[in-house]
C-alpha cells in the first residue's frame, strides 16, 4: 500500500462511526446468511428497515474501545469477551421486548439460558467472535477504513460520518414507529 494508506485520520470519532456502520452491516449479512442457511430463503434479520443490525456495530465499538487491550491475551479477551457481550446482549433483548413486547431472538430451548435471552452456547461463541474480530478482522477493517478516509478531505468524512447517522436516525424513527403501532402520521 503506498503512504496514503499509513497515515493516521485526523479525527478518530469518524473511524469509530464508520466502524459502527461497517460491522453493523457486517452482522446485517452474517445473520441474514445464517436465517437462509438454516430456513433456505431470505428473512429479514433486524429492528430497522435497512441492511444493518446495531447490536453489532455497538458490540463490535465495545470490543474495539474496550476489550483492544487483551489482543495479545487470548484466554482473558475469551473470557472477558463472553461475559461482557453477553451482558450486552442481555441488556438489549431486555429493552427491546420491554418498549416493543416482541422478541428477536430466543434461546429458551437452548442449554443454560438466562429468560431466553442469552445462554452459555452463545456466550461461548462471543468469546471465540472477540478473539478472531481483535486479532484478525478489526486489524483488515482499520488498516482499509484508514487508507480510505485518507484520501477524503475531513470535510467529506464528516459529510459521510453525518450522512450515514442521519440515515440510520430516520430509520430508526420510521421502525419504531412500526414496532410501537402507533397510526400512520403520512398521509
Amino acid at each position: 500500500m503506498n503512504n496514503n494508506c499509513t497515515k493516521k485520520s485526523n479525527n478518530n470519532y469518524i473511524k469509530l462511526i464508520l466502524y459502527f456502520f461497517v460491522f453493523s452491516f457486517t452482522g446485517w449479512l452474517l445473520e441474514t446468511a445464517y436465517c437462509y442457511s438454516q430456513i433456505g430463503r431470505y428473512i429479514k434479520r433486524g429492528f430497522l428497515y435497512g441492511p444493518i443490525c446495531p447490536i453489532y456495530g455497538f458490540g463490535a465499538l465495545i470490543l474495539i474501545i474496550f476489550l483492544s487491550k487483551y489482543k495479545k491475551k487470548s484466554f482473558k479477551l475469551f473470557i472477558t469477551a463472553a461475559i461482557v457481550c453477553s451482558i450486552f446482549e442481555y441488556f438489549v433483548g431486555y429493552i427491546l421486548d420491554a418498549v416493543f413486547t416482541l422478541k428477536w431472538w430466543d434461546y429458551s430451548s437452548e442449554f443454560l439460558n438466562l429468560n431466553g435471552r442469552i445462554s452459555i452456547l452463545f456466550s461461548f461463541s462471543w468469546g471465540i467472535i472477540a478473539i478472531i474480530f481483535i486479532n484478525h478482522a478489526f486489524p483488515f477493517i482499520e488498516k482499509h477504513l484508514s487508507c480510505i478516509l485518507n484520501k477524503l478531505s475531513l470535510k467529506r468524512q464528516y459529510l459521510l460520518s453525518f450522512t450515514l447517522i442521519f440515515l440510520l436516525l430516520t430509520d430508526l424513527i420510521f421502525s419504531c414507529i412500526k414496532y410501537i403501532h402507533l397510526p400512520s402520521i403520512i398521509v
